[in-house]
């Protein structure tokens, strides 16, 4: 992990501009919003594919590419999926090394955006519906990076291990002694969900908690996506955080899981999209990044992942909770950017992993 500590150091040298929290839907410096046209789609064509750099879940990323690729034929996408911390991690290295492949990127970590514009590596580019119907607060006001997605990490656990009423309400009740040897739990030295989730949970329950919870025995795994794989198979009973819509996914699928939202609040993750100034496919991934952005490419994730989307248009899936019932931990990507290294590094030392 030292290439990606040093980038986040050296992109924090003169980035006190760039260090904000997402702005309201009013852009001060973004360039005009653009509208998908047969000049773009013309130009992406020609192009021919697009690279895009994921932290999302390789199938649903996978699934989401195939609708885009349907709707535009002839432009093929590679996906590069990984934990969002490891893909900022190999953008700093490919930069390092000169090497200019990534296209367009997803993150889970909001703070990831800070420091590329920082760096001037982002191509500002405002998609119309994102200037029109995103909710305020999800867009970047220099229009360098908006919220693709929002996802919340969650408790989950599994219906055949342990039953409702004995369920844990939230955080806290993860501390009985009852759960020992009973947990799952994602590290964010590799999630950027969990780089997020875990500087909420620091900020609103100090790190006293995750003393007090690593005496637990708990199962450590990397990605944001795999306590829910563990608690769905039944190789531990709860998990203490990852994405709400795999787990979600899984039960979808019928895995006896079921989502608790934490009594304490849920860790908010915004996760934003950007186009590289150096992409080697610059209109392919314009015409992506608007068509993510747009009322049908947003509709299309809420109804494949039941994610959920800061179009206002988009409806929910049936069933899912309302977003504006969800009591959550805001995030706060602007002291992430600054205090990353130091969050890891607190980590690592508390959990000894």
């Amino acid at each position: 992990m030292a290439q990606q500590s040093i980038s986040r150091r050296k992109a924090i040298t003169g980035a006190a501009a760039a260090a904000l929290a997402l702005a309201p839907r009013v852009l001060a410096q973004a360039p005009p919003a653009e509208a998908i046209t047969p000049a773009l789609i013309e130009a992406a064509s020609k192009e021919g594919r697009v690279n895009l750099y994921t932290a999302m879940e390789i199938a649903t990323a996978e699934q989401y590419s195939k609708i885009f690729e349907g709707k535009f034929p002839g432009i093929s996408v590679r996906v590069e999926r990984s934990g969002a911390e490891r893909i900022f991690s190999r953008i700093a290295q490919e930069y390092a090394s000169r090497i200019f492949n990534v296209d367009l990127v997803n993150t889970t970590d909001a703070a990831h955006a800070l420091a590329w514009k920082a760096e001037g590596w982002l191509a500002p580019y405002v998609p119309a519906d994102a200037a029109q119907h995103f909710l305020a607060g999800h867009i970047d006001p220099d229009g360098t990076f908006a919220t693709l997605r929002i996802l919340f990490s969650v408790i989950a656990y599994n219906t055949q291990l342990v039953k409702p009423q004995d369920a844990p309400a939230g955080f806290i009740d993860l501390l009985d002694p009852k759960w020992m040897g009973k947990l799952v739990k994602a590290h964010p030295g590799y999630s950027g969900l969990i780089l997020t989730a875990t500087h909420a949970m620091a900020r609103e329950l100090g790190w006293e908690y995750f003393e007090k919870l690593a005496k637990q025995k708990v199962m450590q795994v990397q990605s944001g996506v795999d306590p829910p794989k563990k608690v769905a198979l039944g190789e531990r009973a709860v998990m203490v955080d990852g994405a709400d819509y795999i787990a979600l996914l899984h039960k979808d699928q019928g895995a006896p899981i079921e989502v608790v939202y934490p009594v304490e609040g849920a860790p908010l993750i915004n996760s934003p999209n950007a186009v590289f100034k150096a992409a080697p496919n610059p209109n392919a991934a314009r015409l992506f990044q608007n068509w993510m952005c747009s009322r049908e490419g947003q509709q299309a994730l809420v109804d494949l992942s039941a994610q959920y989307v800061p179009h206002t248009q988009a409806k929910p899936k049936p069933g899912r909770r309302p977003l504006a019932d969800i009591k959550f931990m805001k995030d706060d990507p602007a002291a992430i950017l600054t205090q990353a290294d130091a969050i890891k590094a607190k980590y690592t030392a508390i959990f000894k992993v």
